[in-house]
């Protein structure tokens, strides 16, 4: 059986490295909080490490999901990091979602070392991880993700290689380009039908049928008109992953009017007290005041 490492057990990775366990892949963990690495242990039967490095060691695939940039440094480099341990012709697998910079920095250092190397950032959700029914989207080698891919297996329904480094954290931005409009549309809607006097369930039920549906709406429709948003992809992530898409389109040129006006509707929602509300909450804005 392969054996991995799982470093960062969030709302995304504790499932995700629970997948792994159960398809019989001898897993060790490491998280920053160690009482969440010890609940994982005693929940799915594995191991758990003090360090990314003593994970990692051994481990012939070493996943991550951390946070951003810099958290996905300070779990590889160093005295601590998975690089110190990690066997020649081992593979890194990075499923946080995080600049394309920083995927072709680790593909870099992990070539210096005979690593190899695949940003796979990652689209689903929370319920998506738990059902084992995520969406990767892959930069890398392809002898890397030959390597990789059977084992993402475990938790994903489609797992895509794109291109060389990077190119999976860049179609990861394109990714969360779509949501955003997407979400601001349905909320747009949503109103809209509201305030034309509609029964909302049953307008739901109607457009999802035809060229409007979606997976926001589908997922996200009825708890928008129910104005309940304590669960999901919270606002302060896709703050996040946008100023990530942003930094890009300055770089490259690409023109995004709609994303930016998103980008600080997310704002106003974070500075009226809804930075860990769901991303759909954006329809809070369009509503009158209580």
């Amino acid at each position: 059986m392969t054996e991995v490492a799982f470093i960062g057990l969030g709302v995304m990775g504790y499932p995700m490295a629970g997948h792994l366990q159960a398809s019989g892949r001898s897993t060790t963990v490491y998280n920053r909080t160690p009482l969440k690495a010890e609940q994982w242990c005693s929940q799915h039967h594995g191991e758990r490490a003090s360090t990314p490095a003593t994970a990692a060691s051994g481990a012939q695939i070493v996943f991550l999901c951390v946070g951003a940039d810099d958290d996905v440094r300070s779990v590889v480099y160093g005295d601590d990091g998975v690089l110190t341990s990690m066997n020649a012709r081992s593979v890194l697998v990075d499923h946080t979602t995080a600049s394309a910079e920083l995927a072709r920095e680790l593909a870099e250092a992990c070539e210096a070392q005979g690593v190899g190397f695949i940003d796979a950032p990652i689209s689903g959700g929370q319920a998506g991880a738990e059902n084992g029914a995520l969406t990767v989207m892959c930069g890398g080698e392809p002898a890397a993700f030959e390597i990789a891919a059977p084992v993402i297996d475990a938790y994903s329904k489609a797992c895509t290689l794109l291109g060389p480094a990077g190119s999976g954290q860049t179609t990861k931005m394109v990714n969360q380009i779509c949501i955003a409009g997407l979400v601001q549309a349905l909320s747009e809607g949503l109103e809209f039908a509201r305030r034309a006097g509609l029964d909302l369930d049953l307008v739901l039920e109607t457009i999802s049928k035809g060229a409007a549906g979606s997976w926001q709406m589908t997922n996200r429709g009825q708890t928008m008109a129910r104005d309940e948003f304590d669960f999901g992809f919270a606002v302060d992530w896709m703050r996040k992953d946008l100023d990530i898409v942003l930094r890009e389109a300055e770089a490259n040129g690409a023109p995004l009017p709609v994303t930016s006006l998103v980008d600080q509707f997310y704002k106003q929602v974070q500075e009226r007290g809804g930075s860990r509300w769901d991303t759909s909450s954006l329809i809070t804005l369009l509503r009158p005041p209580i």
